[in-house]
């Protein structure tokens, strides 16, 4: 991989051989009582894995510390194995997950086993992937059972104490923190400031937004995993079952008033939502289903751990209703999954959590129309995303003066790296779904990919602060992007060529720089985003790029299709140089065309790539050119 200069222009290179052995070994058997470690990342869900992953790779020690025994999070340990989205933007680490699930099943194909996803698989094969990735990074210390006590900022960096599950205390001293908990307690223990609940349209801006706050989360899932055994395997009627509780999660005879008369599926197709590979099927269905409505994010440990016990209680009781009333006898907790005494996931589906006060909130506004914000954000963006707006929220009693979020369309969109990084607390990072957007933002922000390539944005920026010796918030933006590209990222969420082709990084750099716009739109599911690379240039599309370059165009702007030989003179005006000089450059990249001929917007593209380079123009944290905006 190409490594970026970070934004003082110098790569500082760490030599971690000596001593290694001490490095991350217990404080008993090393004379220094604090371990140190360049990046400390405490969760290792889908954000905190593909964090340490990404750091790793740039040559940073990583520190993970995890409270269960698995790494992935939502999509492994909450049992969330159906993918929501990407499917045609397979981005970095989440595409290369996805590939070695590929692998391991045989092909892209065997991953369709349910109709909710195009990839489902067995939460203890992803775990396992995650793994296996891992273990090809030596310097990523991860600790099992092991959850943070304190976390103090000191000599520019952080003074953390972990306690295991046997009750050891583990001190460090770590460059950079990162919280990749589930529900932002790290950013809550230092001092982030945060928001929980729904904000009024007033604050936000967004049209479908309530008038007023509305103090309320996400439904949260305890998902099940379950498996055919072949033969009858139903459980005790559990305490307190009542099969109306359920009545309508099928068509059934049970059902007769349905809420959702438009969402009805016969039992035998409603089980197929979440089927797995082997014979196994997720349990995560929203309709008087699993879903469970309790709000835990300020709770007390031993708070929540009682809530959590009451939303086990709740699938147990479903499981059985699905067992004994719809037939479903031979499905039964799977064994070979979960190792708990339980045989759940080792933790709830969070679809909501703290959402930080960070340098730039993003909400619907900048998803909507990215070009029409006040701040320019997509220029910084480090993920993309694909899927509407998606709120569960029918366990909650009062939805009727909730905004309908009922996957509400959104054209596909990139998401920029200040939603990261905290306004008020220096060398930290934020992950998962406690990053700063709004509320309904969060809707399409929280899903499995984009989780995942948040977490590597953050491990690209943590490492650069470290090997730069500065703060994450001083990190340039370009740096960050340019690893995100090298590593099979996306930036703009363009679909006109994949990620392999040639052509992927020009459009990359091109849409990120402004100078020309892409094209998002929402039709039924396929939401998505173009740079119409094959449609003609038309004159008015390069206001853009005249803009950026300041190019003085008395006569104004053609009003038609733009040919090869107008757009070298656009060209030339930027670089100073005659028209000819530029033909001659763009025959070169094998535009061997009369200079009457239309040109396409990719061409333009890629000639304005190669020949003015934009993109290694410098651009801050809010999107904002440093020399002239």
């Amino acid at each position: 991989m190409n490594i970026p200069m970070n934004a003082f222009g110098i790569l500082r290179f760490k030599t971690i051989a000596i001593g290694f052995s001490c490095f991350f070994a217990s404080v008993t058997s090393c004379s220094d009582p604090v371990s140190q470690v360049d990046v400390m990342i405490i969760g290792g869900g889908a954000s905190g894995t593909a964090a340490a992953i990404q750091a790793a790779r740039l040559g940073v020690t990583v520190a993970v510390a995890e409270e269960s025994t698995w790494l992935g999070g939502m999509l492994t340990g909450a049992g969330v194995s159906a993918v929501d989205g990407n499917y045609r933007m397979p981005a970095g680490i989440f595409g290369e997950f996805r590939s070695r699930l590929a692998g391991y099943y045989g092909g892209l194909d065997s991953l369709k086993t349910g109709w909710v996803s195009s990839v489902l698989f067995e939460p203890s094969v992803g775990d396992s992937i995650f793994k296996a990735m891992v273990a090809e990074l030596p310097v990523i210390n991860i600790m099992y059972g092991t959850r943070l006590e304190r976390a103090v900022p000191e000599n520019g960096g952080w003074n953390v104490t972990l306690t295991t599950d046997a009750g050891k205390s583990l001190r460090y001293h770590a460059k950079v923190l990162i919280d990749g908990t589930e529900l932002g307690d790290v950013a809550r223990m230092v001092g982030v400031g945060y928001d929980i609940g729904m904000e009024s349209r007033a604050l936000t801006g967004e049209d479908i937004a309530p008038d007023s706050a509305v103090n309320i989360i996400q439904d949260l899932t305890m998902v099940a995993t379950l498996k055919d055994y072949g033969h009858d395997v139903t459980i005790p009627e559990p305490e307190d079952y009542d099969p109306d509780e359920f009545a309508c999660t099928a068509v059934n005879p049970l059902c007769v008033t349905p809420e959702e008369p438009d969402r009805m599926w016969p039992a035998d197709h409603m089980i197929r939502y979440g089927k797995l590979p082997n014979g196994k099927y997720m349990i995560n269905w929203p309709i008087e289903g699993n879903d469970y409505y309790v709000n835990i994010i300020e709770m007390s440990r031993e708070q929540r751990d009682s809530a959590i016990a009451e939303a086990k209680a709740h699938t147990m009781r479903y499981i059985y209703f699905l067992q004994h009333e719809l037939g479903f006898k031979t499905l039964g907790l799977a064994d070979d999954e979960y190792p708990t005494a339980d045989l759940l996931p080792f933790l709830p589906y969070h679809r909501e959590s703290r959402r930080i006060h960070g340098v730039v909130r993003f909400d619907l506004n900048h998803i909507m129309d990215p070009y029409a914000t006040e701040l320019p954000l997509y220029r910084t963006s480090i993920a993309v995303g694909d899927y509407p707006v998606d709120h569960h929220h029918k366990a909650y009693s009062g939805t009727e003066d909730l905004p309908n979020l009922y996957f509400h369309p959104v054209p596909s969109y990139g998401l920029p790296l200040g939603v990261m990084i905290p306004d008020s607390v220096d060398n930290m990072l934020v992950t998962e779904k406690s990053i700063s957007v709004s509320n309904i933002a969060n809707g399409t922000t929280r899903l499995q990919p984009v989780v995942v390539q948040i977490g590597q944005a953050a491990g690209a920026a943590a490492a650069l602060a470290v090997l730069g010796n500065c703060d994450v918030s001083d990190v340039n933006v370009r740096d960050v992007q340019c690893v995100i590209l090298d590593a099979g990222g996306y930036l703009l969420p363009y679909i006109d060529v994949d990620k392999d082709d040639p052509r992927f990084k020009a459009y990359q750099r091109i849409g990120a720089s402004g100078v020309l716009r892409g094209e998002g739109r929402s039709i039924s599911w396929s939401n998505e985003t173009r740079l119409r690379a094959d449609d003609r240039l038309m004159g008015p599309e390069l206001a853009d790029f005249v803009e950026f370059y300041e190019i003085d165009v008395p006569d104004g702007l053609p009003d038609g299709a733009v040919n090869v030989g107008t757009a070298a003179d656009f060209i030339a005006d930027a670089l100073g140089k005659q028209s000819d000089e530029v033909v001659t450059e763009m025959a070169r990249m094998g535009m061997q065309k009369n200079l009457n001929e239309i040109i396409t917007r990719g061409e333009f593209a890629l000639a304005v790539d190669k020949l003015l380079d934009p993109f290694s123009r410098q651009v801050t944290i809010y999107g904002k050119y440093n020399d002239w905006e």
